[in-house]
């Protein structure tokens, strides 16, 4: 079985399905690697190194499509793609449903990683968790930057410096990341999350779990993902986050929903009633936001407060989002085809829940009610 690796296509991404560290185990296993020539160059990984590893190199793109049996991808689409192949990567189908048709039309199996189902047998192959660890980091780092304060505590000839208060709200992978990364650069760190589960994790790095009179209910599915609430829920909880948001140095949110708008949790009123230069990072300004005035890919001020909504975090920290993608999926792809070969007929759940496209139909059950073809 050939795995095949193409250059990322759309603007601003720098990550590789591949990285040269996992093509031995691929190797190994007896599967054969080719990489279009410069597929890693943008996170760091030069076509020397994927050689040197046991890749052979194309020349082109067409090659690779060509000769592939596999393809990995982290932005996956069908474009140049011949019926039989398999693609793997994110192409998130439960917010743009159509893909998985333009899948189905071209013939291509087509496996979205976003649809891992969160048990333990599939935790080294969730892709989703390692991206939201590296957002996670990155939102702090970049809130740090543009913070007119110092994060830590400092006592100093010139009097004492106090450290910043940092609010995270939503404790999934990112929170949890952005809590830990917040607490090594040395600011006061509280959380916030509608599953009361997570107040022990939160307690556990050292954060304050902030907590509001609220019924949550069932506010987890079974995936351990957070359900969407209803309208009056999220109003309530505005009121009562007003408080905290406006104590705080630097917000940010990560509260999202798999397949729905993100809720607003911020509103310009709260934004207004923040000190001047405080940050707010968005991390969900890719379903529309937490926040009602951050701006989508841009960093702006509004009300003396910065507004940031950069887009794809991950890809600002390629070289170790790539490895960290990369293991996720030669993990994933030696779990269906370590035989040598994809049996799409089987009742393996991990396979079951990924597998969107195959045989020209759209296969899996929630996409297809999307497409209103259930």
């Amino acid at each position: 079985m050939i795995v095949g690796v193409l250059k990322e296509t759309i603007p601003g991404e720098r990550r590789v399905a591949l990285v040269p560290l996992v093509v031995p185990q691929l190797v190994s296993k007896g599967f054969e690697v080719l990489v279009e020539a410069g597929a890693g160059a943008a996170a760091g990984f030069t076509d020397q190194e994927f050689a040197a590893k046991g890749a052979k190199i194309a020349a082109t793109r067409e090659e690779v499509i060509q000769a592939a049996d596999v393809l990995a991808r982290v932005r996956a689409d069908a474009a140049g793609l011949r019926a039989g192949q398999t693609v793997i990567g994110f192409f998130d189908p439960l917010s743009e449903p159509q893909r998985a048709r333009e899948f189905a039309s071209a013939g291509v199996s087509a496996f979205a990683m976003e649809l891992m189902p969160r048990i333990t047998r599939a935790q080294s192959m969730d892709a989703l968790s390692s991206m939201a660890t590296v957002a996670g980091y990155k939102a702090v780092i970049l809130a740090a930057n543009s913070l007119p304060r110092l994060f830590p505590m400092l006592m100093t000839a010139a009097g004492t410096i106090a450290p910043a208060k940092v609010f995270i709200v939503g404790v999934g992978v990112a929170g949890l990341q952005a809590i830990a990364t917040a607490r090594r650069l040395g600011a006061v760190v509280s959380a916030y999350d509608v599953r009361p589960a997570v107040k022990e994790q939160v307690l556990s790095l050292g954060a304050k779990f902030v907590e509001l009179p609220l019924e949550a209910g069932e506010a987890e599915d079974k995936g351990g993902y957070a359900r969407a609430m209803d309208e009056t829920f999220y109003q309530r909880q505005r009121e009562l986050m007003k408080r905290v948001v406006a104590e705080s140095d630097v917000v940010i949110t990560t509260a999202a929903v798999p397949g729905k708008k993100a809720p607003v949790l911020v509103t310009e009123d709260m934004v207004q009633g923040m000190a001047p230069g405080s940050v707010i990072v968005d991390l969900a300004i890719e379903r529309g936001g937490n926040c009602e005035i951050t701006v989508a890919g841009e960093v702006v001020v509004r009300h003396g407060v910065t507004l940031i909504g950069l887009l794809n975090l991950p890809s600002t920290a390629p070289y170790h989002a790539s490895q960290m993608y990369a293991r996720n999926v030669v993990n994933f792809l030696l779990h269906i085809a370590g035989k040598g070969a994809i049996d799409f007929s089987g009742e393996d759940e991990i396979l079951r829940e990924t597998l969107v496209a195959h045989d020209g139909r759209v296969v899996h059950p929630r996409v297809k009610e999307l497409l209103g073809e259930a």
